[in-house]
């Protein structure tokens, strides 16, 4: 099969394309954060970039007739930890200016055969379910049959990252009854995304498609293999400051550190700092640490308890520090050659913003090339 092509929009450092692989082309990628264009075009040169607003990106900007529409639109509007705006937001709301180009290049008879939507669970959720709503609905004026999933880049790397993923097909493909099923699985569907589709109109549930996803081999690298003992860029805490995270902890958490060091193994873990309240309604920093083997979701880092740390239990000894660049990026599933940025904040947000590399190339394999393979002999079989 000759190589299918994309375009990426919101491409960040472009962690989708690392993830679709060597095996597709980019014709085109957008993002509006010039810092992350720098990393772009570091890794993957910058003839298809366009830096800027998608506001600004006109269809004359798109080669050709791409197979497949990449998007991992903002989150921020959407995210738990957002103000709750939605598709309505600043940056959430970039959304309909993306989809205004989908529909142009349909009027223009190269609108693409699949489309890939990519964001946090909070989507199915934004404003009781409408907003998930809203998107489905742009995506069946568009004659596009879609569903969803939600994949935890757990299953492909040692961070807890639960994500969904909208994937839509061109109304007049028949997908193969290998790729679909007549009911959703507890693995990639979960509560609120049934919840999500059973608030659908009926008229949208109609063009709803439950995706058959093959659950990928066991993973084989845990959060231990990700760490440094010697990291770059970053230094191990002083005693005392150790000391000061292990002090904002719950009993709970403390318990768990304890559990560790009794363990009388090497363990690594992982903390984040966080804001919770009091009895008396009091705001108090807490330090919630986790031993299962995972980090925790990389976030961006607009505030310093959005920094993850790492705990390393050894010999009855606790050590703590920021987690490194670097390590982010292996969480992302990125490879070693891959460059980051060198300011410590600039690369945490490139990382933290990202698509799992191997999350898109599972959905990729099983999904989207069969997909198209199917697009094509309907387009051979039509000629």
């Amino acid at each position: 099969m000759e190589k299918p092509s994309y375009y990426e929009f919101f491409a960040g450092g472009g962690m989708a394309r690392a993830g679709l692989g060597s095996g597709w082309r980019c014709l085109f990628a957008n993002d509006f954060d010039l810092k992350k264009c720098e990393t772009y075009r570091a890794n993957w040169g910058g003839e298809e970039l366009f830096p800027g607003d998608v506001r600004k990106v006109t269809t004359a900007d798109l080669p050709g007739r791409a197979d497949l529409v990449w998007a991992s639109f903002p989150c921020q509007d959407l995210s738990l930890a957002g103000a709750g705006a939605g598709l309505k937001g600043e940056r959430s709301g970039s959304f309909w200016p993306f989809f205004d180009i989908v529909k142009k290049l349909r009027k223009e008879g190269r609108h693409p055969p699949l489309l890939v939507l990519e964001n946090v669970c909070g989507a199915l959720t934004s404003h009781g379910g409408e907003d998930f709503t809203a998107i489905c609905r742009a995506l069946g004026g568009e004659n596009y049959r879609f569903g969803a999933l939600v994949i935890d880049a757990a299953l492909f790397v040692p961070q807890s990252r639960p994500r969904l993923f909208i994937v839509a097909l061109q109304g007049d493909i028949a997908p193969s009854s290998e790729l679909t099923a007549t009911e959703p699985s507890p693995l990639w569907h979960t509560r609120a995304l049934t919840a999500a589709h059973e608030r659908l109109p009926r008229a949208l549930r109609e063009k709803w498609i439950w995706w058959r996803l093959a659950a990928p081999a066991a993973r084989n690298i845990g959060l231990a293999e990700v760490i440094d003992d010697a990291p770059q860029g970053v230094a191990w805490h002083k005693s005392e400051e150790t000391r000061a995270l292990l002090a904002k902890m719950s009993d709970v958490n403390r318990a768990k550190v304890e559990a560790a060091k009794a363990s009388g193994r090497r363990m690594v873990g992982a903390l984040y700092r966080r804001t919770r309240y009091g009895v008396g309604g009091e705001k108090i920093q807490r330090a919630e640490a986790r031993f299962d083997d995972l980090a925790g979701c990389l976030r961006t880092p607009t505030g310093g308890s959005s920094r993850q740390f790492v705990l390393l239990v050894e010999k009855g000894r606790v050590r703590s520090r920021l987690i490194s660049a670097r390590e982010t990026a292996r969480l992302m599933g990125l490879p070693e050659d891959y460059l980051l940025p060198r300011n410590y904040n600039e690369a945490y947000h490139l990382t933290g913003d990202g698509v799992v590399a191997p999350v898109a190339r599972h959905l990729a394999a099983q999904i989207l090339e069969p997909l198209l393979e199917a697009s094509r002999g309907l387009t051979r079989a039509a000629a």
